[in-house]
């Protein structure tokens, strides 16, 4: 599927929305901003996430690279993003570009080095782009001013934090307060919201998904240690992550890693020098699962605007209130061969 505009994504998302309209037609909407004409009372939604708050949510996205190394976990700070993307690096290890905007923690990481993807990625949101080193293609891009940038190759000791306790380079670690302050410092923007994702009422969740979809599996290597998991918890209504075998959790908090949609898409994987780098087809679409409230959509994937975003027959498809994971695995593994079960 071609690379869509922001436009068109929105006017799709508009058609889709019309089967629910009658319901609010006492609602006016403006940039995330509701406001009901029987009591006049506001509420806004964030915008990657479309839970509802009192305050209009102007705050800038920020996108950290988070190392995903077996010595880098627990990892503190990934369930308060509103987006994650897991990619793969060199040597079959991922990595996560975790997106912020509905919640800033207060210690995020550890930091891991940047990528062209990541940046890619990261600019869908136009975030504030934060890592702790990078590839030669990726230092080009970050040092020709492409985007605004905070590193930990300038800052390492400043505003980016070692972890005694753990060794490099899985001990690199950044407080939102520090980020802030040096973004300020440097003449970035910190209140550009990002514009909004479309979202489903929850009775849409699961119209027209293919079959139940309790649990997931998704495997990025042989190596155990890169094998996901999301089980889906009935309760919370959320797909709750597993990585060989363990349930993940916050180091900090203690809370459990989850999800409200996990899109899992394929692209094609290319490697490019002799350290094993990849390039990453994330323009030209493919084939996708979107799960959402125990159930598995069959679908593709497009790029709109640097967004990766699920499709189903050409037409766009919403998520559901809370959390995002997006789950990029090579084309050659194949989402046919992953296994998704009906029941936990």
């Amino acid at each position: 599927m071609k690379k869509l505009t922001m436009l068109s994504l929105l006017t799709g998302a508009i058609l889709m929305s019309g089967c629910w309209g009658d319901k609010e037609k006492n609602i006016q909407e403006d940039n995330g901003r509701k406001v009901s004409k029987e009591n006049k009372e506001q509420s806004y939604a964030y915008p990657l996430t479309g839970k509802q708050t009192n305050e209009r949510p102007a705050q800038r996205a920020t996108a950290v690279v988070i190392n995903n190394h077996p010595q880098a976990r627990p990892q503190t700070g990934l369930t308060a993003a509103d987006v994650v993307y897991e990619v793969l690096t060199e040597g079959n290890v991922t990595r996560f570009l975790a997106v912020y905007q509905s919640e800033q923690p207060e210690k995020v990481g550890p930091v891991r080095s940047a990528r062209d993807y990541f940046i890619e990625l990261a600019k869908g949101y136009d975030s504030l782009f934060v890592a702790h080193g990078y590839s030669p293609e990726a230092r080009e891009r970050l040092f020709s001013g492409e985007m605004d940038e905070l590193n930990g190759i300038q800052y390492d000791g400043t505003i980016f934090k070692r972890d005694p306790s753990r060794k490099a380079p899985h001990n690199s670690y950044i407080s939102f307060d520090a980020m802030y302050k040096k973004a300020e410092e440097k003449g970035y923007s910190t209140d550009n919201m990002p514009d909004r994702l479309s979202f489903l009422q929850p009775s849409e969740a699961v119209e027209g998904a293919d079959q139940k979809a309790m649990s997931v599996q998704v495997n990025y290597s042989s190596q155990a240690a890169f094998q996901v998991e999301y089980k889906y918890n009935r309760d919370k209504k959320r797909y709750e992550r597993f990585t060989g075998g363990k349930q993940e959790f916050d180091r900090e908090t203690n809370e459990a890693v989850s999800a409200a949609n996990v899109l899992i898409i394929e692209a094609e994987h290319r490697v490019m020098d002799g350290k094993g780098r990849l390039d990453i087809d994330l323009s030209s679409g493919g084939n996708a699962y979107l799960l959402q409230n125990g159930a598995v959509h069959i679908a593709e994937w497009s790029n709109v605007d640097g967004r990766i975003l699920p499709f189903k027959e050409g037409a766009p498809m919403g998520f559901v209130q809370g959390k995002t994971w997006i789950n990029i695995i090579p084309a050659s593994k194949g989402l046919d061969k992953m296994v998704i079960l009906e029941n936990n």
